[in-house]
């Protein structure tokens, strides 16, 4: 019997967080819904449906039509994993779909005898608790800057020149190119001025334009490193000894239209001449493995990989500086969200990397130490097999390219917010963090155990 929990809807539109199971509980009938835990979500600012979608036997073949009718014949975004071919037992699987297709949807859920289970009830009350809308925002003056909010591109750049003016010693600033709509692509350098050879590490954050969290932490970053520098033993040890390259906003487009238009906004904003679908998912067109699995070739899709690699002038740009300094470049760490997971190479296939030992012992010691902070256990692990497979990611292309430590770290949640992390969790998310890279960083000073 299909059980549908209605929860409301905001002044426009209805607007619905729907799950149905995939796998029953031990001791648990298949399709009973009454016990089991789901996880919370988000769907598009004011209208729209997040479905989480958990089938009980991905290996039946009727599931795994069903499947591809919701996300096919519906028009659904696919948030997790990257394709349907990906989804297996056990995960779970979020889609969104515009609110013209909820009622439809439904129905094709009930005539399926799919059993599904509506969790949100007011999704701009979700927003507005969270002080993630804009509009309600109030202004954030660079004299009491605040880490614990998320920021706007124009106040991220604006804290930028701030730091660049008054911590002269230890920033710099400059840019790396333009974007597509012609925004410039800051990166701070940090680290004392030295004129012996230096290490340095590359952090990006904000690839995906939704993850706000991924920013909120690259700047939490350089605050934390400012603040404790002289305190700290261990960051004066760091800075003294390497330089960090920091892009807190990699998809700068992408990112001022998620605070301007569509909350959950992912890809680029560059536009196709065949197709009125915008955008390119910047983490699936680097040249390595370019548009193979994990990857579309639909412009409408989110994980479009692009008419060629590079083809996004974001990416271009980050490419081609780290090729030039790639010679001393040796660590590469992206932030993302959401998955609480610590991801390295490879991404593209199922294989070891020839530096496996040392890579692995570096993530085991960051993830224990960041669940020394509040207890969050993050897994850890090639990407291919901790998370999915996927083509043309920033990370495989730069272990590809000579750089031995590259990290993909997948920030909180697992779900429960998802891309609405709120604003409470910035410090507890950050600060967990922060140790994590800290650790990584540390073990890069040492010799390999």
């Amino acid at each position: 019997m299909l059980t549908v929990e209605k929860v409301g809807s905001t002044l426009t539109t209805n607007c619905f967080l729907v799950t149905f199971p995939r796998k029953a509980s031990p001791g648990q009938a298949v399709g009973d819904v009454s016990s089991m835990e789901f996880s919370y979500g988000e769907a598009t600012l004011f209208c729209g449906v997040r479905i989480l979608i958990l089938a009980y036997a991905p290996e039946n073949s009727t599931h795994r039509l069903i499947t591809r009718v919701v996300i096919q014949i519906f028009q659904v975004d696919l948030w997790q994993p990257g394709g349907v071919s990906q989804i297996s037992q056990g995960t779970v699987t979020d889609v969104h779909i515009p609110h013209n297709g909820s009622r439809a949807l439904l129905t094709f859920l009930q005539e399926a005898n799919i059993q599904y289970k509506i969790l949100i009830e007011d999704l701009q009350k979700v927003l507005e608790k969270g002080s993630s809308l804009p509009a309600w925002r109030s202004r954030r003056s660079l004299s009491g800057y605040n880490y614990e909010v998320y920021h706007s591109l124009e106040e991220i750049q604006n804290w930028m020149h701030h730091l660049n003016k008054t911590h002269s010693g230890l920033i710099h600033m400059f840019s790396i190119g333009k974007s597509y709509e012609g925004r410039s692509l800051y990166v701070l350098k940090l680290g004392r001025r030295s004129r012996a050879y230096k290490r340095a590490v590359w952090m990006d954050c904000g690839i995906h334009a939704r993850e706000w969290i991924g920013p909120a932490f690259c700047q939490w970053f350089v605050k934390e490193a400012l603040l404790t520098y002289r305190s700290d033993p261990t960051m004066r040890k760091t800075l003294n000894h390497l330089y960090f390259y920091i892009m807190p906003v990699f998809n700068v487009d992408g990112y001022h239209f998620s605070w301007t238009n569509d909350r959950f906004w992912r890809k680029t904003r560059s536009r196709n001449s065949r197709f009125r679908c915008r955008g390119v998912d910047a983490n699936r067109n680097w040249r390595v493995k370019w548009c193979d699995e994990g990857a579309s070739m639909h412009p409408c899709d989110d994980t479009y990989c692009g008419p060629f690699p590079e083809s996004e002038p974001e990416v271009k740009a980050v490419a081609n500086f780290l090729r030039k300094h790639r010679k001393h470049i040796t660590a590469y760490l992206s932030f993302h969200a959401y998955a609480q997971m610590l991801l390295y190479p490879y991404s593209y296939k199922y294989a070891t990397i020839p530096n496996f030992s040392c890579v692995e012992s570096a993530a085991y010691k960051a993830v224990n130490a960041l669940r020394s902070v509040h207890g969050v256990q993050y897994r850890y692990g090639p990407a291919s097999s901790t998370l999915y497979v996927s083509s043309g990611s920033s990370m495989d292309w730069a272990y590809k390219n000579g750089i031995p430590y590259t990290f993909a770290f997948e920030l909180r949640d697992t779900g429960h917010f998802g891309f609405l992390l709120p604003e409470t969790l910035i410090k507890p998310t950050c600060t967990e963090t922060m140790l994590a890279v800290k650790n990584i960083t540390m073990h890069l000073l040492k010799k390999c155990p």
